[in-house]
């Protein structure tokens, strides 16, 4: 065999020891790392906790076979090869294991160059996929992202700031508005994280009951409850080796969240009626749409889960703040959307545009998206016009707001006063979000908290 050749990891699945030992050491001898099984089911534990990147299956075991390996790896992992080996070579059986999903096929007694250029084959084919998805993975991340489509530079300090920590494998805050794409930065972060193989989990903490919360996230055991007739796996063994995404975890409830807490710290998590702890390999990405800090001094969210929580923070701004990027992501979501209803729309009008700039759009990205599908299902022309939005949006003065007074009216009012309207304003226009207002302003949170305590 050619001295310069891959190498890999390799899981050998057989129920014949002596073979396996005899397979480890000869593979071992050409540079392979090699694991072995005695089972399919064996096999399926290894491969949820380790990277490999071929499988080597005998055909014939106790329980499931070699082709159900081959199947169930083929619907699950489809970029993982796998060469079956057997003793009994036939034309049926080798058809057999190709329509299953193997890559290749081998017969006992094994002949180990025959089995090393096959496995040498499965590990190019390997490394060949992987270079695949990998350019998929540069050519997605550059292009606009959905609600990360726009040149604001409050937006391109978002994505910078993702660039920066997406390898750091550390928990991040995200918060942000409903309909900010919250779960878009997570993904983000995700896809530029050393976890891009793993699963990306997401759960919005507001959508269910705590009883079925914390099943859900912790997995529970056969009779742990009225309704568990089998055991059930939690988000955190699913999202293991990857990132787990916990939606609007502001709504956690308080006796839940010392639970999450003791998981964030131990990085283990017990199922419900379990009596065993189950490691978890995962990244924590946490968001809400309120401000956490205040509901730490409310009492109605934990500080110390607060703080495992937000060791690093992304804030999104509001649309209403991003100014262009309005026209940017509606031109975005006409280019998008227009086929699906058969529509040659190319874009705006510019009153239509204006009364777009001039509204303060509550609903952020996601009220934009509803806005332009719905104006491109009525429209009967090339660009949107303005009787094709909505009334409330039709109504509005299509001129973008200032704050009111001239320059002159606001010189007769105190220095203090003057201020105070300008620091209100900017937190209207946030959303009341006083740390993002703190960073508009130019000053701390505290300073604010001060400024806004002042008479």
């Amino acid at each position: 065999m050619n001295d310069i050749r891959p190498t890999g990891r390799i899981l050998i699945v057989d129920d014949d020891q002596a073979l396996c030992e005899l397979l480890e050491e000869t593979l071992a001898r050409r540079g392979h790392r090699v694991r072995s099984a005695r089972s399919a089911r064996a096999a399926g534990e290894i491969l949820h906790r380790e990277e490999i990147d071929v499988v080597l299956t005998d055909l014939n075991m106790p329980g499931p076979s070699g082709i159900d390996l081959c199947a169930e790896l083929r619907a699950n992992r489809p970029d993982l090869p796998v060469v079956i080996m057997t003793a009994f070579g036939s034309l049926e059986t080798a058809i057999a294991a190709l329509r299953a999903g193997a890559y290749d096929f081998v017969t006992k007694p094994v002949d180990f160059d025959l089995l090393g250029f096959s496995l040498e084959r499965a590990l190019q084919h390997r490394q060949l996929q992987e270079k695949i998805r990998l350019l998929k993975d540069q050519v997605r991340l550059s292009r606009p992202q959905g609600e990360l489509t726009g040149d604001s530079p409050v937006l391109q300090k978002v994505r910078e700031q993702i660039s920066r920590i997406a390898d750091l494998d550390t928990s991040i805050l995200i918060s942000g508005e409903s309909g900010t794409g919250k779960e878009l930065v997570a993904r983000a972060l995700h896809r530029q994280s050393r976890r891009r193989k793993g699963p990306f989990v997401a759960i919005n903490c507001a959508a269910l009951p705590e009883s079925l919360l914390e099943s859900e996230l912790f997995g529970h055991v056969r009779g742990a409850f009225t309704d568990a007739r089998e055991n059930r796996r939690g988000l955190f063994a699913e999202a293991s080796g990857g990132t787990l995404f916990l939606d609007e975890i502001g709504e956690l409830t308080l006796s839940l969240q010392p639970k999450l807490l003791r998981v964030l710290e131990e990085r283990k998590v017990r199922p419900l009626g379990g009596g065993q702890e189950i490691d978890c390999d995962v990244r924590i990405v946490a968001a809400s749409h309120r401000d956490l800090a205040e509901a730490v001094k409310e009492g109605s969210f934990r500080s110390d889960l607060y703080y495992r929580l937000n060791v690093i923070q992304i804030e999104l701004p509001p649309l209403r703040a991003r100014g262009n990027d309005i026209l940017l992501l509606a031109q975005g979501f006409i280019t998008e959307l227009a086929g699906r209803f058969g529509k040659s729309v190319s874009g705006l009008a510019e009153p239509a545009a204006a009364r777009l700039l001039a509204y303060r759009w509550p609903g952020n990205v996601r009220e934009l998206r509803n806005v332009i599908e719905r104006a491109l299902a009525l429209t009967l022309h090339d660009r949107i016009t303005v009787e094709d939005l909505p009334e409330h949006l039709q109504e509005s003065s299509g001129e973008i707001p200032y704050p009111s007074g001239t320059v002159d009216a606001l010189s007769l009012l105190p220095l203090a006063e003057m201020e105070r309207r300008y620091i209100d304003k900017v937190l209207d226009q946030v959303g009341g979000n006083r740390t993002l207002a703190a960073r508009i302003l130019g000053v701390d949170r505290k300073t604010l908290y001060r400024k806004l305590k002042e008479d």
